[in-house]
């Protein structure tokens, strides 16, 4: 795949600061040079994740995950690195110049000539609403209440009969092939081009840019399926995108609220509440959680009151625990779901109910409440025991205290036994953590003992550590005096080695980016450089710890010479040469003399 050049991956590193674009994700707090927060590739209570905005690195301590801007939208967004440069181009305004690759350009015009396709179609679909045939979706939208507004808003249409759009995108110049890929057209087992939407409500889906990737088709009868949505192409993944976020995120506002489908959206924004989305799919997915994110402080989950809407609440609550995100979860009474409630009982009862929305350890409570009789004796300690395990989970003491206060209250259980049974989880999970410590650092001495003959010395790796981060830094006094003593071949560790030959080969043309080596690294590579990069020696002055080093490596190079002569003369019979060894030695033994 062709790659933009040098200058402009750096234009565009050098526009997007790392704390900056990081921060869209995680919550990052200031501690000394360093930003901290917690990781978004792990479970993790305490912050490990840093962030330097001086060497535009990140790292976590705790998963050993790490690399630059580029990287980290890669890895959170699940993207090659074409894209992360696409992305953060756009972001920072940066025209990018066209990629010259017979593969890459012919994915790209066909990009543009789905996007050409779907904006035809939304608007063709949407004047077709207008017109006498569409008499069954105009009295939809009529049962709806959709006014006119709402209908321009979405671009609702309506999709005609047999193969109409096939013939108007005939007409318009695209070929089979591109109408086959925007999934607005099939073919059908007598091999005729048909239209994929016939007879239906259509709603364009677009991205948070307002371009249209989609459509969602319903039926305006009670036939099935109820709705049809587009096959994933080469502009549209489904679980990317949030459908009416392009018109949310005008709004500026602190929290977003998700709900399942697309008429909830369209219903709720039309009476007032205009900061919603859904998921384009049943469940949430993570790509969606990093967007909504990036997007908003808070999201409130508004999934339907059934058994499949609360199950997709429990699991988008997982998923967006883990990228920290603060959320809620709307509680709703005499009504099925979000737009029926709002059609009941007005915008005012629902922003109440927003703002009434639970956590998800209240959540979880009521769930465990619903199966439980409190007037049983059994099921009132099964209940105690359930939600103990809950509230274990909940590291901040004062937030766990506020809940165990609700909880006593709301549901006649004394304190005394909801922090008892709290109180001996959290000793219980703090002895398990440390016996699994225990077995880890066992299991780790072990593989130790078992690979003996692999293994670097801790002291040597820590020394080649330091080289690297000392030749990082792209000094080229420090520089000469390593290599005059060190050549990358002399590193034991393999990726130390790796990293020494690339950057002795970068700094003898005194052109060190720190950044655009990491790209040329594997993962594994550009975590170790980032953690070689986060991690502080202590080194007060350079030049005498590169002479402490030196001296060592020098140290044990004479150490070994003497070791392998005295080996020699064990088994040497010849005079001469025995003396010649014993000669060499005698040098040896002088040379460690002066250095020891």
């Amino acid at each position: 795949m062709a790659r933009y050049s040098e200058e402009i991956i750096e234009q565009v590193r050098q526009n997007n600061d790392v704390v900056d674009v990081i921060s869209q994700y995680v919550h990052l707090t200031r501690k000394g040079r360093n930003y901290f927060g917690l990781c978004p590739f792990h479970n993790e209570k305490s912050p490990s994740f840093s962030v330097s905005p001086d060497r535009q690195i990140f790292h976590c301590f705790g998963c050993g995950v790490g690399g630059n801007v580029y990287s980290f939208l890669m890895k959170i967004e699940g993207i090659g690195f074409k894209e992360a440069v696409e992305q953060l181009a756009e972001k920072a305004n940066i025209q990018l110049p066209t990629i010259e690759n017979a593969e890459d350009t012919a994915r790209e015009e066909l990009k543009a000539k789905i996007y050409k396709i779907n904006q035809f179609t939304a608007e063709y679909y949407h004047q077709n609403l207008y017109k006498p045939t569409a008499k069954m979706a105009q009295e939809y939208v009529k049962k709806r209440k959709l006014t006119q507004s709402t209908l321009e808003t979405y671009k609702i249409g309506f999709s005609g009969r047999f193969d109409e759009l096939y013939k108007q995108l005939k007409a318009q110049g695209f070929n089979e092939k591109e109408m086959l890929e925007s999934g607005l057209v099939i073919r059908n087992d007598r091999g005729q081009y048909i239209d994929m939407y016939r007879n239906r409500l259509m709603i364009p889906i677009c991205d948070i840019r307002g371009k249209v990737i989609a459509f969602g088709g319903r039926v305006l009868d009670d036939s099935k399926p109820k709705y049809i949505n587009s096959p994933e192409n080469v502009v549209y993944s489904k679980g990317r995108h949030l459908f009416g976020l392009n018109i949310a995120k005008t709004e500026c506002s602190k929290r977003l609220l998700i709900v399942e489908g697309y008429m909830d959206v369209i219903s709720l924004h039309q009476r007032g509440v205009k900061n919603v989305v859904a998921a384009l799919g049943t469940a949430l997915t993570e790509q969606q959680g990093w967007l909504l994110r990036k997007s908003t402080e808070q999201v409130i989950l508004g999934f339907d009151a059934d058994g499949a809407g609360q199950t997709a609440v429990a699991r988008s609550m997982e998923i967006l625990q883990k990228m920290g995100c603060d959320m809620r979860v709307l509680q709703i009474e005499g009504a099925k779901d979000p737009d029926e409630f709002i059609v009941k009982f007005g915008e005012g009862r629902f922003k109440l109910a927003m703002d009434n929305a639970i956590s998800l350890v209240e959540f979880k409570v009521r769930n465990l409440k619903k199966d439980i009789n409190l007037e049983n004796t059994s099921d009132k300690i099964k209940f105690l025991n359930e939600i103990a395990k809950i509230l274990a989970k909940v590291d901040n003491t004062m937030e766990r205290e506020i809940y165990i206060e609700k909880i006593a209250s709301g549901y006649n259980i004394s304190k005394e036994a909801i922090y008892a049974e709290v109180n001996k989880l959290i000793y219980t999970n703090s002895k398990a953590d440390n016996l699994l410590q225990g077995k880890a650092v066992k299991t780790q001495i072990a593989k130790k003992i078992e690979n003996e003959e692999n293994i670097i010395d801790e002291d040597l790796k820590n020394r080649e550590d330091t080289i690297i981060a000392l030749l990082l830094d792209a000094n080229q006094k420090i520089f000469q005096k390593i290599k005059e003593k060190i050549k990358p071949q002399d590193f034991k560790d393999e990726t130390n080695r790796k990293i020494a030959e690339k950057l002795y080969e970068e700094l003898e043309k005194q052109d060190t980016n720190v950044n655009k080596l990491i790209d040329e690294f594997d993962e594994q590579t550009q975590n170790h450089i980032t953690k070689v990069m986060a991690t502080d020696y202590e080194i007060e002055n350079i030049d005498k710890a590169v002479d402490d080093i030196l001296l060592k490596y020098e140290r044990e190079r004479l150490e070994s010479q003497k070791k392998d002569i005295l080996k020699k003369l064990e088994n040497e019979q010849d005079g001469e040469t025995k003396k010649e060894l014993s000669k060499e030695l005698s040098n040896i033994i002088i040379a460690l003399a002066k250095i020891k």
